[in-house]
């Protein structure tokens, strides 16, 4: 089935997920600026905890990821303790056993693709007009026990986090700032380096916390710096992501710049509209296909 027949009928029998308020606050900051927002799919019955176990049973071990929750924001992901459980089990007793749980690519059940298809049918229109067609379009569920931390981390996608159950604050900083990802650091990430950053507490003056409740939503720029506190509660989030033409225009750039960089040859500025450049994104298309 093609992802428009998906969306159409999607639409049809999931709730919706973004009232007027919030796609006019999408809007107006999409697809620079954070912002919270809110939405309609708090309680709904495929993120009940049973639900989820379920979910997480039947995921290829390659789409999940899961460990100890209280870590240091500046954790090396080589440092990143395991908490002794199953999948399954951390997921039943999520409430007790100090953990943190992502279940990747949820899309890939029929029922989870249908809710992602229709909450981004809803935005579809804005981002068209902005960044292109949605592309690559993905989900992800992550369950964090009560005073959990997501260390300080970059995407790649544009993303919205729908707060489920529980509630967090995120703090998300400016994306492009160098003294948060380095340049060296953007081209190791989109060449596959890890997501993590490293930490310096100076950083905090340019962070903007944000408490998300059950029903709060929070759009984070592709690649804007963020960590995540989990509250006293158990916190269920859902995030809806995709990619645009600007988002893969970027991480083109940073790969051209690596190479470019590795010759010991001048870098390119990557620019606020990266999918403009198109001499330079050829140009990489190029190397990339001849392998030099």
């Amino acid at each position: 089935m093609s992802v428009q027949n998906r969306i159409d009928r999607s639409t049809a029998t999931t709730p919706i997920a973004f009232g007027e308020s919030a796609r006019v606050a999408f809007a107006a900051a999409y697809p620079d600026q954070s912002t919270k927002l809110t939405h309609q799919l708090a309680g709904h019955p495929l993120f009940s905890r049973e639900a989820l176990a379920l979910l997480a049973e039947r995921m290829p071990e390659r789409q999940v990821e899961y460990n100890l929750g209280n870590l240091p924001l500046g954790v090396r992901p080589e440092d990143t303790p395991a908490n002794g459980l199953t999948l399954s089990e951390t997921v039943r007793t999520i409430d007790t056993n100090g953990s943190w749980v992502v279940l990747k690519n949820v899309e890939c059940d029929p029922e989870y693709a249908a809710m992602l298809d229709a909450a981004l049918a809803e935005l579809l229109p804005i981002v068209e007009r902005r960044t292109g067609p949605m592309l690559h379009r993905e989900a992800f569920i992550f369950l964090s026990s009560p005073d959990s931390v997501t260390p300080f981390h970059i995407d790649p996608e544009h993303n919205i986090l729908l707060q489920i159950e529980g509630e967090k604050t995120m703090t998300v900083f400016p994306a492009g700032d160098p003294a948060l990802v380095p340049a060296q650091q953007s081209e190791g990430f989109h060449a596959g380096g890890h997501r993590n950053l490293a930490w310096d507490a100076a950083f905090v003056a340019k962070g903007h916390a944000v408490k998300l409740l059950a029903g709060d939503a929070i759009h984070v720029p592709v690649k804007a710096p963020h960590f995540v506190n989990n509250g006293s509660t158990v916190s269920v989030s859902f995030s809806i992501t995709w990619r645009s033409l600007r988002s893969i225009a970027e991480g083109e750039l940073h790969s051209l710049n690596a190479i470019l960089r590795r010759r010991g040859l001048p870098t390119i500025t990557v620019a606020s509209k990266p999918e403009a450049q198109g001499f330079h994104r050829l140009l990489y298309r190029i190397i990339r296909k001849l392998g030099v």
